[in-house]
This record gives C-alpha cells, sequence and structure tokens, in this order.
C-alpha cells in the first residue's frame, strides 16, 4: 500500500538484449575452449595412447602437455575479462541510467545525471566482479578435464568414451556461462538502478516480485507489492539468508522494485 500523496512508477527491469550478448559471447569463448581440449586430446591418443599400467611416461607427457593448455586458455580468458566486463557494466550502466530518467520525466521530475563517485564506485566493483567470474571459467573448465583425463588414462577407458565425459562437461560449462550473464545482468542492473534512485532523493520503493522460476523464494514472493526502505533494503526472513537484501541481490533473483515519489495526490 503506497502512502498518500505519493506516485508508484514503473520498474526498470533487466535488459534481455544485453544480457543474451553477455551470453553469446561467452558461449563464443567457451566453444573455442572446447574446441581446443578435444582437438588436443585427440591428438594426444592417435599419437601417443597414454597407457597407465604399463608405461607411466606417456601418462606423465599428457598431464605435463593438458597443464600447458590448461594455462594457455586460463591466459586467454584473462584477457578476454577485462574488455567483456567493462562492455557489459557500461551498457547496463548507460541503459539504466536512461531508463531512470525517462520514466523520472515521464513523472514531471528532472534528473542530471552524471557518473557520480558512488556510481564509479559501483560500476568499477561491478567490473572487477564479472572479470573474476569470467576467468573462473576457465580455470574451473580445466579442472574439471584435467580430472576426467587423468580418472580415464587410470581406468583404461578409450578416447570415445572420454569424449563423451567432456561434452557433457561442456554442456555444464556453457549452463553456468548463461546463469553468470542472467544473474550479473539482474544484479547489475539493480544495484545500479538503486543508486540512480537515490541520487534522486527517492526514498521508498514497491518490492516486485518476478512471479516465475520454476521453484520462487517463498519469502519474495510473500514480499511482493510491499514497501521498503531504498537506503536499508529489505529483511529477507529466509534462514538462509537473514540479512537486509536489495531486489536482484541473491544468486538467480529476478526480482525488481517500483520507485515510490511524492508530489502526486
Amino acid at each position: 500500500m503506497k502512502p498518500k500523496g505519493y506516485k508508484i512508477l514503473k520498474a526498470v527491469h533487466p535488459n534481455a538484449g544485453i544480457g543474451a550478448d553477455y551470453r553469446r559471447k561467452l558461449d563464443h569463448a567457451v566453444e573455442k575452449m572446447q574446441r581446443s581440449y578435444t582437438y588436443f586430446l585427440k591428438a594426444q591418443y592417435r599419437a601417443d595412447p597414454p597407457r597407465m599400467a604399463q608405461d607411466e611416461t606417456p601418462a606423465k607427457k599428457l598431464e605435463r602437455e593438458l597443464r600447458r593448455l590448461g594455462l594457455q586458455w586460463e591466459a586467454e580468458f584473462a584477457k578476454l575479462a577485462p574488455k567483456m566486463a567493462k562492455w557489459f557494466s557500461q551498457s547496463v550502466e548507460t541503459r539504466s541510467t536512461l531508463a531512470m530518467r525517462k520514466m523520472l520525466k515521464d513523472a514531471g521530475m528532472t534528473v542530471r545525471y552524471t557518473m557520480t563517485p558512488t556510481m564509479r564506485d559501483v560500476f568499477e566493483a561491478t567490473v572487477q566482479e564479472n572479470v573474476s567470474l569470467i576467468k573462473s571459467i576457465a580455470a574451473e573448465y580445466h579442472a574439471q578435464v584435467s580430472g576426467m583425463v587423468m580418472r580415464s588414462v587410470a581406468a583404461g577407458r578409450d578416447l570415445g568414451t572420454l569424449t563423451k565425459e567432456i561434452e557433457a562437461r561442456y554442456g555444464v560449462t556453457r549452463r553456468r556461462a548463461a546463469l553468470i550473464a542472467r544473474d550479473q545482468n539482474n544484479k547489475a542492473t539493480a544495484v545500479m538502478t538503486r543508486v540512480r534512485q537515490q541520487e534522486a532523493g527517492i526514498k521508498q520503493a514497491v518490492w516486485l516480485h518476478s512471479l516465475g522460476g520454476k521453484e520462487p523464494r517463498k519469502t519474495h514472493l510473500a514480499n511482493n507489492g510491499k514497501l521498503y526502505d531504498i537506503e536499508k533494503g529489505w529483511f529477507d526472513p529466509d534462514p538462509r539468508v537473514r540479512k537486509r537484501i536489495w531486489p536482484g541481490e541473491l544468486i538467480n533473483c529476478r526480482c525488481v522494485c517500483k520507485p515510490v515519489v511524492k508530489g502526486f495526490s
């Protein structure tokens, strides 16, 4: 229920196009990495099949070369991460700022937004978080694939079996990349929008649940349509959380908010 003399504005939702572009960029990098590992393993098995039981030398050579490949791809993702993270953060900042400006203008309010120190801090934090997440994709993929390869060698499995296992791992990595793109789009949009709301002097907002997802958070669903303090956030009573949070903050949270402004009857 809104206070008398206030008006509830529209919510700023994460931009689906930015999220889709982010996912495509990650998908492209992951696919290249997958092809590289598959090509490498096929070449190694054909040239010098590892035989752990009879002769450890081929297996040790494979492990050494695989480690070298892992370092190569970690370096590739480390090079890619800053550019992609900055592009993503800039896209979200520009879009969320324009959306807030238009929303306030439609409500009869004019706000001149600039890159304030607070927004700069949020922007840089978003960049760094995404750099870390992007880099982690290659490191995690290598650790998993390396383990698969060594276990396969020890068990005497053939290349075909190993290739199927790695293909399955590729699917897991793609799904994680998709989660990163979706979740970061939610988080970045939410936090940048919150900063812009506070800079416009907005104190309260209405929590808005997405009403989607297979397993919605019950506490978030129960909080749908309720007022909360933008500066303090809302206390989530879920036993697994039990702290003040904001829409879109928790992983996979798709909640947003509708700012409440005064001056209307």
